[in-house]
């Protein structure tokens, strides 16, 4: 390949290659060249990546910092997770999910699409090594990514190309907020939150309503806690289906003939008869339409799944910022 080639060359003929090789192989840290692109992460973009470079016959090194692939999946969400949008908006190219697969997969069948994908593409990703630094070098003309092992051994990678598919939730933002020091009770965020169970008959303040928060209320009332739901702003809640299909799968057709903002306010009407009026319960919409205000912030609609109906009906309070949820004793 071109690019093993130019690698072998600079290897064997610039001396401030060799000298730089020399330098990293006197320090703490191994040494290894790539012959094609390091990604970052082992998610669904990162498999996807690599799974695409290797059917053009470009081999790659995916790094993962956890010790499995998809791991905000697989370790960081609660059981009753199902995907929100059709399966077929959300499945890796060249491999559909299993025609038995319902609509809306469950965690577990996204987890068990995510490995069959990894085995069918013979995608081996280095786990445990969590990317410290990565520079690009201009004397050598090639990326210089370090990573750190369990055992805190640095092992760098040379590479042309550098692919970072770390994702955009993989941090979790959690709030200093007054009186936390003091509260006896409970508190998390979001990702370590499994399932009502443990939460049964106890008071629970959910601080959030987008999707996860608003699903968490509804788990905690299946499993008879008492939850309160603070909403910090306006949000736009839309019903997961109207008119006999997906609300997302709706709009991406219509998107195809309308203009967004003709296609935002056929949603709004759409869901005003299916949901009613939201801010009667605490829950004003935004002045943009959920299309334009996604474009726009990358705010994403509420797509309800039966916490609205657990708010008419008082199951869930409404206090009407941060997202974490407190359990106080009962």
């Amino acid at each position: 390949m071109d690019y093993l080639s130019e690698i072998e060359g600079k290897q064997a003929h610039d001396p401030m290659f060799l000298e730089k090789m020399k330098e990293s192989s006197s320090s703490s840290s191994s040494c290894l060249c790539v012959p094609g692109p390091v990604i970052v992460g082992a998610g669904p973009s990162g498999l996807a990546t690599a799974a695409c470079l290797k059917e053009k016959g470009v081999p790659s090194v995916i790094l993962e910092r956890s010790n499995c692939i998809a791991s905000l999946w697989q370790l960081k969400t609660y059981d009753r997770l199902r995907l929100h949008l059709p399966k077929q908006f959300c499945e890796l190219p060249l491999m559909g999910f299993p025609t038995g697969f319902p609509t809306y997969p469950s965690k577990q069948q996204f987890v068990d699409y995510f490995e069959a994908y990894a085995r069918k593409f013979d995608i081996k990703p280095r786990f445990n090594e969590t990317v410290s630094q990565a520079e690009y070098d201009p004397t050598l003309g090639f990326w210089r990514v370090t990573s750190v092992g369990v055992k805190g051994k640095e092992m760098e990678y040379v590479c042309r190309w550098l692919v970072v598919a770390t994702g955009e939730n993989a941090e979790a933002m959690m709030p200093e907020m007054e009186g936390m020091g003091e509260f006896s009770g409970d508190i998390r965020h979001t990702s370590l939150y499994k399932s009502g169970e443990e939460f049964r008959g106890k008071r629970v303040l959910v601080v959030g309503c987008g999707n996860s928060g608003m699903e968490v209320c509804l788990d905690l009332c299946n499993h008879n806690a008492r939850p309160s739901l603070v909403v910090r702003d306006t949000v736009h809640v839309l019903p997961q289906e109207m008119l006999g299909t997906s609300t997302f799968g709706l709009s991406m057709w219509l998107l195809k003939w309308f203009p967004l903002r003709l296609v935002d306010r056929f949603l709004l009407i759409v869901s005003w008869l299916m949901l009613g009026d939201t801010a009667r319960f605490g829950l004003a919409r935004p002045h943009l339409g959920p299309l334009q205000l996604k474009n726009l912030s990358g705010k994403t609609p509420v797509l309800d799944v039966g916490t609205l109906a657990k708010i008419k009906s008082g199951d869930i309070k409404n206090c009407c910022c941060c997202r974490y949820v407190r359990a106080s004793r009962a």
